[in-house]
């Protein structure tokens, strides 16, 4: 029932943008054209950026670049510096074509409004924001990840920065109960990263203790152009699922009062509220769950 439904969905979207035409939008050029040309942008973009963020193989993207460059309206160049590195350029003839589809996109979008009333116009926009959001969600990969990794710190320095930001009294990673990276590696621990189109945004740690039952999660961490998605719980349950599969019986992690959205998560995934488990400087509420 669920799978008829996507099908349905998908079939009735295809149709009704034309990407079943060869010509999109009445241009000379079908859809994946159309929708490079879009995402190399007035001031170019790296081919491998291009890759990743519209998840194509690589030989097909080489196709479609080779196809645009044959027209004249896209030019691939190699970093001087680091030949690995591509970056294709949109021509004059390029910007002029990429202003017709971005002028015949908004008219597409128009003709999809017009025939509905304000209300259901504001229903339409606002479900395909909806749809946006859970499709950008199912996208969302999770895996451990060692903390050393670029990827990792990324995340790392990105919540450090921000709990800096949000806490009276500002934070120093140093100041608090350690989670340095050997915590955070096997068999001692684990770090979680969240990826979206190879980006991280996201980030989840335990500290693992050999001989008792208990598990410390840390580091949760989500970025403010992911929130809303469902990550964080996500996140979590992922991280009671590890700490459950080395052993792990007990869940604890504790908090700052600034962070109330954390705190909510925390609660409404089963965590109660318990006195103090540690010396923890910038906590103010100590969480924990039992299996």
């Amino acid at each position: 029932m669920l799978i008829d439904g996507v099908r349905r969905f998908n079939r009735t979207v295809t149709q009704r943008i034309g990407a079943l035409n060869d010509a999109y939008l009445s241009r000379a050029r079908p859809l994946g054209q159309a929708r490079l040309l879009w995402e190399i942008g007035p001031d170019g973009c790296e081919v491998r950026a291009l890759r990743k963020r519209l998840e194509l193989d690589s030989g097909y993207l080489s196709r479609l670049l080779r196809s645009l460059e044959t027209d004249g309206l896209v030019k691939v160049e190699t970093d001087e510096g680091d030949g690995r590195v591509r970056t294709a350029h949109l021509t004059a003839p390029g910007r002029a074509e990429r202003s017709v589809l971005d002028q015949g996109s908004d008219e597409l979008a128009s003709s999809l409004l017009a025939p509905l009333t304000d209300r259901q116009r504001e229903r339409l926009v606002t479900a395909m924001a909806q749809v946006e959001r859970l499709l950008s969600s199912s996208q969302v990969e999770i895996g451990a990840t060692d903390p050393r990794t670029a990827e990792a710190r990324h995340c790392l320095g990105a919540y450090f920065a921000e709990l800096a930001e949000r806490f009276d009294a500002g934070f120093d990673p140093l100041a608090g109960i350690s989670a340095h990276d050997a915590e955070l590696t096997p068999p001692a621990g684990v770090l979680l990263v969240a990826t979206l189109h190879d980006e991280p945004i996201g980030c989840g740690a335990l500290k693992l203790h050999a001989g008792d039952d208990i598990a410390e999660i840390k580091r949760m961490w989500i970025s403010r152009d992911a929130r809303g998605l469902g990550l964080g719980r996500r996140l979590l349950t992922e991280l009671e699922t590890h700490a459950a599969h080395h052993g792990a019986r007990t869940f604890r992690l504790e908090t700052n009062r600034s962070l109330g959205e954390a705190i909510a998560l925390y609660r409404s995934c089963g965590y109660r509220e318990v006195d103090p488990f540690n010396d923890e400087p910038y906590a103010h509420h100590w969480f924990e769950k039992t299996l």
